[in-house]
């Protein structure tokens, strides 16, 4: 995974212009996370902070730690998430220790190839406590073929069908429930299950 190509400086501009219904993405993924109690939280590519920031909108008090592998994203971060644990790392790598209550991630996982978000599920899976959650956001090749709307380049971006992600989900040890999803867009809630 790579978003080295990514200007943090017009990253937004660009995002918001590729991605048809950006903004309604962020919200549905900060609108999953509401109702519950989350203390730590684990965003995975935050980027320039949009969707940690909506979140930490929902769960104010939450502490954040969040990975991306870009210095210049987590700079472009850091003014939007004060005091959060911002770190240089990759999708591929062990993630933060956890536990934590609630994980997310907008826009990222797409970069791995489908044995790579399967890995990448179990552990989150591995991180989340029972009852803990997972919300990602994200591109997904749809069932038809007209509902492909966001560019892919096909080499740093490597969306699975809908139904893939679930299977890996699930293998995982999550319930999930797709929330939201528009044409190639889709937010999906993993849920480890209470003992």
């Amino acid at each position: 995974m790579s978003q080295y190509h990514f200007d943090p400086g017009t990253y937004r501009a660009m995002v918001v212009a590729e991605v048809p219904h950006y903004e309604r993405l962020q919200d549905e993924v900060a609108a999953a996370t509401a109702g519950r109690r989350v203390t730590r939280l684990l965003d995975l590519g935050v980027g320039t902070g949009e969707t940690s920031g909506r979140v930490l909108g929902v769960h104010p008090d939450a502490a954040l730690v969040a990975l991306d592998e870009s210095p210049a994203m987590l700079d472009a971060a850091r003014p939007r998430l004060p005091p959060a644990d911002l770190r240089v790392g990759r999708l591929e790598e062990p993630l933060p220790a956890g536990p934590f209550d609630l994980v997310i991630s907008a826009l990222a996982v797409h970069h791995l190839d489908g044995p790579g978000k399967a890995d990448l599920f179990r552990r989150i899976a591995a991180i989340l406590p029972p009852s803990g959650r997972f919300v990602l956001a994200d591109v997904v090749v749809p069932d038809d073929p007209g509902d492909v709307v966001t560019p892919i380049d096909g080499v740093h971006d490597k969306p699975s069908p809908l139904p893939d992600q679930l299977d890996w989900l699930h293998q995982a040890g999550f319930d999930t429930a797709v929330t939201w999803q528009h044409r190639d867009l889709v937010v999906i809630t993993a849920d480890r299950p209470a003992r």
